[in-house]
């Protein structure tokens, strides 16, 4: 609350400032810059609704920032988000909007938004979905991404049910598990497992990282949405707003 009001009158004084001269605050005494503040403080109690209003303009202009921030990232790395040519692309490849989801098969939160994301998928068919393999709890947050990377290079078409499968396990990840998931979605165990320490699966899970620092990611599940960075769970009703928003 101290750093808040700090700001506050910060933010007070700079209002006030733009109403006088730059040589009527130049000529005002110590004296009176003290009972200046001194008044500003008394008003400030008096009216302390006044608080929580300019807490929230000095959030809201921070978030601007944060989003002027976002949008100058995902333009600058655009390339490596929306075609980097290994990332499993699902949904409509030739949708209107592209949804980018940075994911870890352990992250409880990915978890959550999973359905909602196969909800959008489902409900609007113009939805073009990227998974970046992002796994950063881990040991076996490290076999999963491995593991789903070596499905998609061996057997693609099996990618779908095994990403969906191994989003809904909530057991520990291990081999066994992942074969078990692998023969149920209809890729051959045994390649899978050994294509897990192929090269372009260390590879594209470098890469992706390497891109995650450039764009100042370091948590599960974070989304890119048109041009916008949405941070954390995002809801169905949170996800289809950022996408009207990216169509207008």
């Amino acid at each position: 609350m101290a750093m808040a009001l700090r700001l506050i009158l910060a933010l007070l004084l700079g209002l006030w400032a733009q109403q006088v001269s730059a040589q009527t605050l130049e000529n005002l005494s110590e004296s009176d810059r003290v009972i200046l503040q001194s008044e500003i403080r008394a008003y400030l109690l008096d009216h302390p609704e006044l608080v929580f209003e300019m807490v929230k303009i000095i959030e809201d202009r921070k978030a601007l920032d944060q989003v002027a921030l976002d949008t100058a990232a995902v333009n600058a790395n655009a390339t490596e988000l929306f075609d980097d040519g290994f990332s499993y692309v699902g949904g409509n490849p030739n949708g209107d909007v592209t949804v980018v989801e940075f994911l870890d098969y352990k992250c409880a939160y990915c978890k959550k938004a999973h359905d909602e994301v196969a909800e959008l998928i489902r409900s609007d068919v113009n939805i073009r979905y990227i998974v970046k393999e992002f796994p950063i709890l881990g040991p076996e947050s490290e076999l999963g991404a491995r593991a789903a990377l070596s499905v998609l290079a061996t057997a693609p078409q099996a990618f779908p049910k095994f990403h969906d499968q191994l989003m809904r396990f909530n057991g520990p990840i291990n081999e066994q598990t992942l074969a078990s998931i692998a023969a149920d979605a209809g890729a051959d165990p045994n390649r899978m497992i050994e294509g897990m320490g192929a090269e372009h699966v260390s590879f594209i899970i470098n890469a992706n990282r390497a891109l995650a620092r450039k764009m100042q990611v370091d948590g599960t599940p974070m989304f890119v949405i048109g041009t916008q960075m949405q941070r954390g769970y995002a809801s169905l009703s949170d996800m289809q707003a950022s996408v009207a928003q990216a169509r207008q």
